[in-house]
């Protein structure tokens, strides 16, 4: 199977498993092998909870800027050598 999609067996191992950190492209040469990169269009194609996600414009709360407490330190040790 490997050798017809042209992929690595350890690659292959990981898209049996489900693994996200296999590219989309090899997962689509797995499909071609057998016969179903046709189907590959079809994904989130009527992907209804999605629409309703983006349809609903939710907004997202950004995080607050982390504490400059590297700085901080490093200056009270400048403070100290002079």
């Amino acid at each position: 199977m490997s050798e017809r999609a042209n992929i690595s067996r350890p690659t292959l191992t990981e898209i049996e498993k489900g693994s996200p950190k296999v590219s989309i492209g090899s997962y689509f040469s797995v499909l071609k092998v057998f016969g179903l990169e046709k189907d590959f269009l079809l994904i989130a194609k009527d992907d209804i909870l999605g629409r309703k996600l983006q349809d609903a414009n939710i907004q997202i709360r950004k995080r607050a800027p982390k504490k400059q407490m590297i700085n901080q330190r490093t200056s009270g040790r400048d403070n100290e050598n002079s």
